[in-house]
Order: structure tokens, then C-alpha cells, then sequence
């Protein structure tokens, strides 16, 4: 298993890094491959979302015993529960892979940083669709924006803080 992560790791490294050159004037290496692989998940979210809205739930509410969520929450839970281990994977073996963080206070503080995010998407839907009368897509995506703001903030100062941004506060 460890010999799979490990190539899986190193050929998402080699394709973003391939084009890293193109940035280089504009960003970090590490800024690129956060950018690059947040871009890659905020796609898989959103398409995952629309799939999950159009295609799987068809418009219509979701019915679990004792409760029902309307189409737009519950695609976004479906694709949460894709896109968020993806992304915790991509921030922890691709971007910040220097961190000086243990791995299990990585994941308490990712949980934290999902709990967050989770909020802010479900306010921001239910703002946009329900009061708004936005479409579904169009609001994931304003959505998506705002969190992604959210989420750049805290993993780059908090979750996956570096060695030497760790050893400065000290």
C-alpha cells in the first residue's frame, strides 16, 4: 500500500511541477502546487456536486427517516464525502509536505477546518438557493470562492504550518 501512495504521490508531484515554469515569475513552488491541487479539488467538487444534484438526486429532496434535506444540501454532502478526504490527501502529501505537524493533529485540525467549511458551504447554499433563488451550480461555485478564502487562510497559517514557521514562533 505504502508503494502505490508513494507512486501516486510522485506523479501528481511530476505533472504539477512539470508546470510550475509557466508560474514561476508569479507564485512559489508551493503556492503553485496549492493552487494546482486546490483547483483540481474544487473541480471534482463541483462537478461531483452537479452530478450529485442533476444526475443521482434528479432535483429532489432526499428523504433519510427522520429527516429530508433538499437536493442542493444533500449534493453537497455526497460530494464532500469525496472531495474532502482528496483534498486533506493532496494538502498533506503534495503541498505541505515540509509540515511540522504530526499527522494525527494534522487530521484534528483538518476535522476542524471541514466542520468550518461544511458550515460556511451549507450557510452560503441556503443563503444563495433558498433565499436568493440563485441556481444550485452558480451558488456552489460563489460558494466555493468564499471557502476556498477560508480554507487557504487556515491550512497555510495553522494546519499544515512548516518546520520553520513552527521553530520561528518558539
Amino acid at each position: 500500500m505504502k508503494k502505490i501512495h508513494e507512486k501516486i504521490r510522485h506523479t501528481i508531484l511530476w505533472f504539477i511541477d512539470q508546470l510550475y515554469p509557466l508560474f514561476k515569475k508569479l507564485m512559489s513552488l508551493q503556492t503553485f502546487r496549492y493552487a494546482a491541487s486546490g483547483g483540481v479539488n474544487t473541480f471534482l467538487d463541483i462537478a461531483l456536486f452537479a452530478i450529485s444534484y442533476n444526475l443521482i438526486l434528479k432535483k429532489h429532496n432526499l428523504h433519510l427517516a427522520p429527516f429530508t434535506l433538499s437536493p442542493h444540501i444533500a449534493s453537497l454532502f455526497m460530494a464532500m464525502s469525496i472531495s474532502l478526504p482528496v483534498g486533506f490527501y493532496l494538502n498533506r502529501y503534495v503541498v505541505f509536505q515540509q509540515s511540522g505537524l504530526r499527522k494525527r493533529s494534522q487530521l484534528s485540525r483538518y476535522i476542524l477546518v471541514v466542520a468550518v467549511s461544511i458550515f460556511l458551504n451549507f450557510v452560503f447554499l441556503k443563503l444563495f438557493v433558498d433565499y436568493l433563488h440563485w441556481y444550485p451550480t452558480i451558488s456552489k461555485i460563489v460558494t466555493t470562492i468564499i471557502v476556498i478564502v477560508f480554507s487557504y487562510t487556515s491550512q497555510t497559517f495553522i494546519l499544515f504550518k512548516q518546520k520553520h514557521a513552527v521553530q520561528n514562533l518558539n
